[in-house]
């Protein structure tokens, strides 16, 4: 049974910052090779990215595909109909992948260079490439494992710090949709 990622990503991280307290980041040369490290990190990730583009623009797969996407947390909206495709909801979800790793790097940028803070580049250079070949944006697209099971789309959404994420999952079980079309929730087609 393979280990939940986000127990991984913990583990890591907790085992990097114990590697980065032995690494001597006062040193010019290292600190240089650990922000390399990083850079080739995100490059990878990126040509990961615009591969991912070119295999889903190639597939073109037209299916259609409707679910029910929860109302935000904290909201009093109603949960609404969506009705796509595979292929557009495959972009979208690269999309937010393309997000993910701005952030990070954004984010990255104002922690190393204007609070000078280095640990974090080390872990910053594992845990996203990590989480890149565990989307299952790769793991349909690019290791070519059939969409059934956990890989049905719509896919669950990851989960936050703990497990605690959004709204819920999306529902694209039958009674759900056929709810949602009685209620008049949404029916917005995503092109």
């Amino acid at each position: 049974m393979p280990l939940n990622p986000q127990i991984t990503n913990l583990v890591i991280i907790l085992g990097m910052m114990q590697v980065s307290k032995k690494i001597p980041f006062e040193d010019p040369q290292v600190l240089m090779a650990v922000r390399a490290l990083y850079i080739v990190s995100n490059l990878i990730i990126i040509a990961l990215n615009f591969y991912m583009t070119r295999v889903i623009n190639t597939k073109r797969d037209m299916t259609t595909l409707k679910y029910v996407e929860p109302a935000p947390m904290g909201s009093s909206e109603e949960p609404k109909l969506i009705t796509t495709t595979v292929h557009s909801y495959d972009l979208q979800q690269l999309r937010s992948g393309w997000k993910g790793l701005l952030m990070g790097v954004g984010m990255m940028g104002v922690m190393h260079l204007y609070m000078k803070y280095t640990n974090p580049l080390l872990i910053q250079s594992i845990i996203p490439l990590k989480g890149a070949f565990e989307s299952n944006l790769v793991k349909v697209h690019l290791f070519g494992q059939p969409a059934i099971g956990d890989l049905k789309r719509p896919w669950k959404a990851a989960g936050g710090m703990m497990g605690m994420g959004g709204g819920g999952d999306a529902k694209a079980d039958k009674k759900s949709i056929e709810e949602a079309e009685k209620a008049g929730r949404g029916g917005a087609k995503e092109e």
